[in-house]
């Protein structure tokens, strides 16, 4: 295997993949995914002895059984660190970057402030790969993007209606379905909108790639036209406290087949955990149009492509 333009390099926003750079990852999950569908194992593992250190200050069952069934599928390696032992509760975030750079290959990062992750990829001379933080979920979104092109192909002029809160998932969709031309709708509740610094640079992304982002307060406006409607939780985690003042502010914003009317043809998403009955109905995430399990399983092999391309040489 030859080195890969993505080689060593840390992702940490969606930003920081190109259209080019999405496309490898895509064809190198589609080769992993095929292979594994047929054999449950890779004849080749690329990453034998490579380690992949896992930090963990949210919990996890897609990030964590993902990231370390694939790392073993992979032949390599990865070990679940949790929050009491790493950054910033024994030692600095900084210390524990330039250990690690030290013992493992790469690490995966799964916080709360988007900082934490940023400080470990200056201070680490490997890889850092964001699992998760308040402000972006890279991976989810290679994860989405990834199912959305097995089903349609090129991306370039299909459109993605988010309907919920301009969240660390939305914003992930944004700059990187911009990336690739995509026309990313957001239906949100007043007050719950996404950042402004993330919706400016995906509009810089959009104006170069032909593709597009628009905001409305009303979901059937969003929906309307769309190849995929997305949602997720109203709550997330951290946000319990506000709990019931966001189930009266959503609740015009249910995905249900009442909305999907408005857009016959196109698919249901959901990055899961889902709170059924609230933002989406038992009988759309079930049903013929829903793609949310795929997403789910697409995060194991859109990672292990991700890990492939990083470390392997």
């Amino acid at each position: 295997m030859t080195n890969s333009p993505l080689a060593g390099r840390d992702l940490i926003s969606a930003a920081d993949l190109s259209a080019p750079d999405i496309a490898r990852l895509f064809a190198r999950a589609a080769e992993l995914k095929a292979e594994f569908r047929t054999e449950r194992r890779h004849a080749n593992p690329p990453l034998e002895r490579r380690t992949l250190a896992m930090l963990f200050q949210k919990p996890s069952l897609r990030t964590r059984v993902t990231f370390e069934a694939g790392m073993t599928q992979l032949g390599g390696h990865a070990l679940y660190l949790e929050e009491k032992v790493v950054l910033g509760g024994r030692e600095t975030v900084s210390d524990v970057a330039r250990n690690l750079e030290r013992f493992v290959d790469a690490i995966m990062a799964r916080t709360g402030p988007h900082e934490v992750v940023a400080e470990l990829a200056a201070r680490a001379s490997i890889p850092v790969i964001n699992g998760l933080t308040i402000r972006e979920h890279p991976c989810q979104a290679l994860a989405d993007l990834f199912t959305l092109h097995e089903r349609f192909g090129d991306l370039s002029g299909r459109t993605l209606a988010f309907i919920g809160d301009g969240n660390n998932v939305y914003h992930s969709l944004a700059l990187m379905g911009a990336t690739l031309g995509m026309h990313v709708r957001l239906a949100h509740p007043l007050g719950y909108g996404p950042s402004g610094r993330i919706v400016e640079r995906a509009r810089e992304l959009a104006a170069s790639s032909g593709g597009s982002l628009a905001f409305t307060q009303d979901p059937r406006e969003a929906v309307e036209g769309a190849d995929a409607v997305y949602t997720d939780a109203w709550t997330s985690m951290g946000q319990e406290a506000e709990a019931e003042e966001r189930r009266d502010a959503f609740a015009r914003f249910q995905v249900n087949a009442t909305l999907l009317a408005a857009s016959p043809e196109a698919v249901v998403m959901h990055c899961l955990p889902a709170h059924r009955g609230e933002e989406i109905t038992s009988d759309v995430m079930d049903g013929p149009r829903s793609v949310v399990f795929e997403q789910s399983e697409n995060r194991l092999h859109a990672q292990k492509a991700l890990l492939v391309e990083l470390l392997a040489s």
